[in-house]
């Protein structure tokens, strides 16, 4: 089963590998979403794990949404905001839906979902990038992410943990960077370490 969203030449894709149908869906524990920029088989994809509850809520807003078998589409006369794409893939089962802008609010709720987690993948490339290549603009790309954090904006946090440990521990890095990424580390920890009752 999977739960695509593309927007220009970028396409993100939610696929719930070994899922059983039953009266409702069964998910695993955790679902791996992956984006491309060409297709399902990109040699390069970026993946972020979600945990099953950010999965189950998007495959509500899917079902809410009739699996995208009827138009969302609002009529109304606006800016072109970009042509969207929904689709829903089981087995043989394809439903697809194109829009503009939608006053469906379920639509508008899995839309900011898919937005976040590309803002959230832009934030992880960028960062990735700039740690390798512009150490000095690590600081900058910190801060734009450690905003997003704290519009809680960012999906799956814990896979910044790995580069922002790195970039807190190299004194190749400038102070400023390296006292940022520990913060921005702590705070995302912190809030995992609550969620396991520690």
């Amino acid at each position: 089963m999977a739960l695509c969203y593309s927007k220009s030449s970028s396409t993100l894709f939610i696929n719930l590998p070994q899922v059983r149908r039953l009266p409702s869906i069964l998910f695993p524990r955790t679902c791996l979403l992956y984006t491309s920029q060409e297709a399902k088989d990109d040699d390069n994809p970026i993946h972020i794990q979600l945990d099953r509850a950010a999965a189950q809520e998007m495959f509500d807003l899917t079902e809410k949404l009739g699996r995208f078998q009827r138009p969302i589409e609002s009529g109304l006369k606006i800016a072109n905001l970009g042509l969207k794409t929904f689709r829903f893939e089981n087995g043989d089962e394809h439903h697809e839906i194109q829009f503009n802008y939608s006053e469906d609010p379920n639509a508008q709720a899995l839309l900011d979902r898919f937005e976040r987690i590309t803002e959230t993948e832009q934030h992880f490339a960028n960062l990735d990038r700039t740690a390798h290549f512009e150490k000095l603009g690590v600081n900058d790309v910190l801060l734009e992410m450690q905003v997003t954090w704290e519009h809680n904006r960012l999906v799956a946090p814990e896979q910044f943990l790995p580069l922002l440990d790195r970039i807190a521990k190299n004194e190749s890095y400038l102070h400023i960077s390296r006292e940022r990424a520990a913060a921005i580390a702590e705070a995302i920890r912190k809030p995992v370490a609550q969620e396991r009752g520690q």
